[in-house]
């Protein structure tokens, strides 16, 4: 049945997405699926593909209007983190690239660490790092 799972994700602008995510570390598979409207963004040490189309092209697809972001939250993408510094440098990096932090990196429960920030689309992005050490009873 399922064979493999990937995202469409709709941004404005597929050259400032391609600077943006390869500057805050992310990086992006050369071949089929690469275009000037398109561009395929690896994620994880499993290359999970995210699909980046402009949005008249996603909208041609979809056959849907984009959400505005702005007023609204379609998903959360989360990703884990090797450690809490690797955290901090990936919130500096999300700055210095144009994107925003919408939750600063902080301790949660006492056993994950982690921050939320915004692409230059504005779709969300969770950061964790889990201590499966500290994590007892929670």
């Amino acid at each position: 049945m399922v064979k493999e799972f990937w995202i469409n994700l709709p941004v404005k602008d597929i050259k400032k997405s391609r600077e943006f995510f390869t500057a805050i570390g992310f990086s992006f598979s050369e071949g089929p699926g690469n275009s000037d409207e398109s561009a395929v963004l690896l994620v994880g040490s499993k290359n999970m593909v995210v699909m980046l189309f402009e949005e008249s092209v996603f909208r041609g697809f979809t056959g849907n209007q984009v959400t505005d972001l702005t007023n609204s939250c379609e998903v959360l993408f989360s990703i884990d983190a090797e450690s809490p510094k690797e955290i901090d440098n990936l919130a500096d990096k999300v700055l210095a690239a144009g994107g925003k932090l919408f939750s600063k990196p902080a301790e949660n429960q006492g056993w994950m660490y982690g921050c939320g920030f915004t692409d230059l689309d504005g779709h969300r992005w969770n950061v964790l790092h889990m201590d499966m050490a500290k994590m007892g009873g929670h």
